[in-house]
């Protein structure tokens, strides 16, 4: 049975335990705040950076924020100054297949149902000005003081939510007083290169500049037209300012967490803010974070993307697996994965395996953890823990959902011995002056297992744009699905011998990025049949049901 949590501490204590000033805080009520920059010039020396992956996750998730979560704490447990650094959850997914994002059981951060909605309005600010310069865009083109071609527009629209109706959409109907006619569609929040953006800005300068050179579209004579051009990159930098900042909440068991910023793993990169980052290692010896989905996708694009960018170098990866889709790999329909099959387990370790390879690519101590659940059995656990026995690999059994950091005591002692051994250098998959079809194959090839790439003729159009404008030295962010290895979600397990399909390139010059689009990847997600929003409502005494 799952203990009762304990109250949540005011989050001015929270933020003395990490040795922030008052001056440095601005509250949002009593349990959440954001946290001025200028903390991350304390002169106090970097901790140490924890990334938390994982394998391909079954459609329910594989619990690795929870995982993240009964880490940090378990440090906490074990004497050490641990915070989190996560991902603010989208309402996309909150309202549709996965419910809140705030972990689970005694591994969550709070308040989860305001993390899980609107926060402290990042998200909205983030959708305002996308849309800001998506309104001017049109208003440049009504007005025709800009050459600007009117179907070659690169920007969307934005929304925080799930809405497939909204992919391909007509605008400016009903006649001149309406605006200009053309296509356009919306992404979802997540996906802005706005939010990409804000993750990846190091400074309000930083965040402006960054504004400027984002590719809105091209020009009558195909000359590239920038943000900048528009004139409107101030105001949203104003609507951005105070969403530039982390915020500061707490874990149940009070471990400090900063949560800032959500783009997703599938169809982003996949990682909470570089501000947050520096913060949790500005401010304690162990900063825990996650990259979203599994390694191929989220741990991948951490590496390859935001550390590249930011400087960083995470002295250990944490894969977290768990029994259920180990036996979903090995063949088992998933309507049976609670059956205990210790044979299955032992076929899907070949996933496993793929995610060890992947990671190993980037000389960093690999640690295994098993998210524990109550259908677990022992000879289940032992072919885990024999299989990474047998790579000379740390594996730990967590049981961070029903007992907190003190189930991951075991796990926390692994990482930070893992942590204390010596420093190895920053190693990116591959190096930025490779036209972008190598990286594209170096990526699919060395992360995902592909035996090789096809690039369809738009998709090669664009490469072909993006080299000519300056854009070729660019990393890669891979859209690609979480449910495989391959582009195909159907395939489990390891999948050998596949094609990655490449349909489409946009071009993200802000972020600093060019995003590939694989298979059948879209940038707006569409509901389930029974999308989790059905289960959600409020009590009649005000408080908010069905979102955890």
């Amino acid at each position: 049975m799952t203990a009762t949590p304990p109250a949540l501490r005011p989050i001015s204590e929270v933020a003395r335990d990490l040795d922030i000033s008052p001056d440095h805080l601005e509250p949002y009520g009593r349990d959440k705040a954001k946290i001025h920059l200028d903390v991350l010039n304390s002169g106090r020396k970097p901790g140490k950076l924890i990334l938390v992956s994982a394998i391909t996750p079954t459609p329910a998730g594989e619990g690795k924020t929870t995982t993240s979560i009964g880490l940090a704490q378990g440090m906490q447990r074990i004497g050490k100054r641990a915070a989190l650094a996560l991902r603010q959850p989208s309402m996309g997914p909150v309202f549709g297949r996965k419910g809140g994002a705030t972990g689970g059981g005694l591994s969550k951060v709070e308040p989860s149902n305001t993390i899980n909605l609107q926060f402290t309005g990042d998200f909205h600010a983030i959708t305002a000005a996308h849309n800001l310069l998506a309104a001017a865009i049109d208003n440049r083109l009504y007005f025709r003081d800009l050459d600007l071609d009117p179907t070659r527009i690169l920007w969307k629209r934005a929304l925080d939510m799930n809405d497939r109706s909204l992919r391909r959409i007509v605008i400016g109907l009903g006649g001149h007083s309406q605006g200009v006619p053309r296509e356009s569609g919306f992404d979802i929040t997540a996906a802005s290169e706005i939010m990409a953006i804000l993750c990846l800005a190091e400074s309000l300068p930083d965040l402006r500049g960054r504004i400027d050179r984002i590719l809105v579209g091209y020009a009558g004579d195909g000359s590239p037209v920038l943000a900048k051009d528009l004139g409107m990159t101030g105001s949203m930098t104003a609507i951005l300012k105070d969403a530039l900042l982390p915020n500061l909440v707490q874990t149940l068991e009070s471990t400090p967490a900063f949560i800032h910023g959500g783009p997703f793993a599938n169809i982003a990169h996949g990682c909470n803010s570089v501000l947050a980052t520096r913060m949790a290692l500005a401010t304690a010896d162990y900063a825990v974070t996650e990259a979203g989905f599994a390694f191929d996708l989220g741990g991948e694009k951490f590496l390859d993307l935001k550390c590249r960018s930011a400087g960083l170098n995470p002295a250990v990866i944490v894969l977290v697996a768990t029994i259920r889709a180990l036996k979903m790999h090995g063949g088992m329909p998933l309507a049976e994965i609670t059956t205990p099959d210790a044979s299955a387990v032992e076929r899907g370790l070949c996933n496993l395996a793929a995610h060890l390879d992947a990671a190993e690519h980037f000389g960093k101590p690999i640690v295994v953890a098993i998210n524990r659940f109550g259908t677990d059995t022992a000879e289940e656990m032992k072919v885990v823990e024999d299989f990474c026995k047998g790579r000379n690999i740390p594996c730990s059994a967590a049981d961070v959902f029903g007992a907190g950091g003190a189930g991951a005591v075991d796990l926390a002692e692994k990482v930070v011995a893992a942590a204390s051994y010596p420093e190895t250098p920053y190693k990116p998959l591959y190096p930025l002056d490779w036209p972008v079809e190598k990286k594209i194959e170096r990526i699919a090839t060395a992360i995902y297992g592909a035996s090789g790439v096809s690039i369809q003729q738009a998709a090669d159009q664009k490469l072909k744009k993006a080299a000519k404008h300056g854009y070729g030295q660019f990393p890669v962010c891979m859209a690609k699905t979480q449910d495989s290895l391959s582009d195909d979600p159907k395939l489990r397990g390891r999948p050998t011998g596949f094609t990655l399909h490449v349909r489409d390139v946009e071009i993200a010059a802000g972020a600093g990025f060019l995003v590939a689009l694989t298979g059948e990847i879209r940038r707006m997600p569409g509901l389930p049949l029974r999308p989790a929003g059905e289960r959600i409502d409020v009590d009649e005494n005000g408080e908010i049901v069905g979102l955890t």
